[in-house]
């Protein structure tokens, strides 16, 4: 037992001594590398107690607790900032898109690109690109296969999605007034005036704008009862319109159509330094110097933990040692529970308090807050003004 390295009681850090050193150069870390050995050293039971650990065991135990601490902050951070961030630009040579310290403001942009999807069902813009394509009407034919029409176009005909069809009528409005003159429809409804009352000569007099909805809305119904509808059916790309055409009715109908592939195609964007993942969000390693007394003591507790979690394996392979006479057994299994049991209250404490602190659970407090308030001025009496 003797030839087991023990604490010496005091240590003199320098960079370097850490395995990864993070924060060697951290001036508050320094400072505080040589005071955490020394916190930890007193309550493992030195120097009542022989501490079979080294000043870099402490160093290691240190920078690793820092570390956690830091992942644990920027696991939440991600959270509350991924929507945000997604797609943004992560370079690891660019200092600038280290978030660490960067106060991010919720923005609209992946819920706007998301929206532009909607805009190009719903026909009013978006993200993909709306063809335009024509069939030639021939008399007597009702049925039209759109897929073969994209075939001869060197389009695959499942590619095509269809968007608009422009088979209908001329507006009721148009036939009503026929641009500067009037329809046959129109004059037989309503005579040469055609919504308008002839005073003095060539001067008329115009109708109230109900008199004109009114006129075109019975056109509407005229022509829908009396004349044959001008419709189509679309059923899997293939177009059948009503009524037949018949041989005075030839020409191309034409509509609008979209290729399914562009709806995919536009919906992805790659690079190397894009924001995929939230593995990829540029947090780096947190600054020490920048953690407050509540992080640190947090730290300092979990530097504790990972400390007597290592005494206890080390411990472990010295299970029993002989004295004369008799035998002493070592305390390794106690050591890694409880250095077990605090490592995960500590997690959970500290995810509680982020979680407490989220961005929602702070929002939901403001309103109970002005509720409350609310609450207590509705008890305050009303005093009644006599003037």
């Amino acid at each position: 037992m003797a030839n087991i390295p023990i604490w010496a009681g005091s240590s003199s850090f320098f960079p370097g001594t850490t395995p990864f050193g993070f924060y060697d150069n951290d001036y508050q870390f320094q400072q505080d590398a040589d005071k955490v050995a020394k916190f930890c050293a007193l309550r493992l039971g030195y120097p009542i107690e022989n501490v079979e650990l080294q000043d870099t065991n402490f160093y290691t135990a240190f920078e690793q607790a820092i570390t956690v601490y830091g992942n644990e902050l920027f696991a939440y951070k991600q959270r509350e900032d991924y929507l945000s961030l997604e797609g943004s630009e992560n370079s690891y040579e660019k200092t600038t898109t280290n978030l660490s310290n960067t106060l991010v403001t919720p923005n609209l942009g992946p819920i706007i690109q998301l929206s532009e999807q909607y805009a190009t069902e719903a026909g009013v813009g978006g993200d993909v690109t709306y063809h335009s394509g024509s069939i030639a009407v021939t008399a007597s034919v009702q049925d039209y296969d759109l897929n073969t029409w994209a075939t001869s176009q060197g389009i695959s005909g499942s590619d095509v999605e269809i968007k608009k069809v422009f088979y209908e009528p001329k507006p009721a409005s148009f036939e009503f007034y026929g641009g500067l003159g009037y329809t046959g429809t129109a004059i037989a409804m309503f005579g040469e005036s055609a919504g308008l009352t002839a005073y003095g000569g060539n001067q008329f007099l115009m109708m109230p704008l109900s008199f004109d909805l009114q006129a075109i809305q019975q056109l509407e119904m005229y022509r829908n009862v009396l004349f044959s509808n001008y419709s189509f059916q679309l059923i899997n790309n293939k177009l059948r319109i009503f009524p037949i055409p018949d041989s005075g009715e030839t020409g191309n109908i034409w509509f609008q159509y979209i290729l399914k592939s562009d709806r995919f195609t536009n919906s992805l964007e790659s690079g190397d330094n894009l924001v995929t993942n939230v593995s990829q969000m540029p947090y780096r390693n947190v600054e020490y110097k920048a953690v407050n007394s509540v992080g640190r003591s947090w730290i300092f507790e979990y530097t504790l933990a990972l400390a007597k979690e290592m005494l206890g394996y080390v411990r472990g392979k010295y299970s029993s040692i002989p004295i004369p006479g008799d035998s002493v057994t070592l305390n390794q299994s106690d050591l890694i529970s409880a250095a077990n049991t605090e490592k995960d209250a500590l997690i959970t404490r500290l995810r509680e308090y982020f979680d407490t602190t989220s961005r929602q659970s702070l929002l939901e407090r403001r309103n109970a807050e002005s509720d409350a308030r609310q609450s207590e001025l509705d008890k305050v009496p009303m005093t009644i003004f006599v003037g």
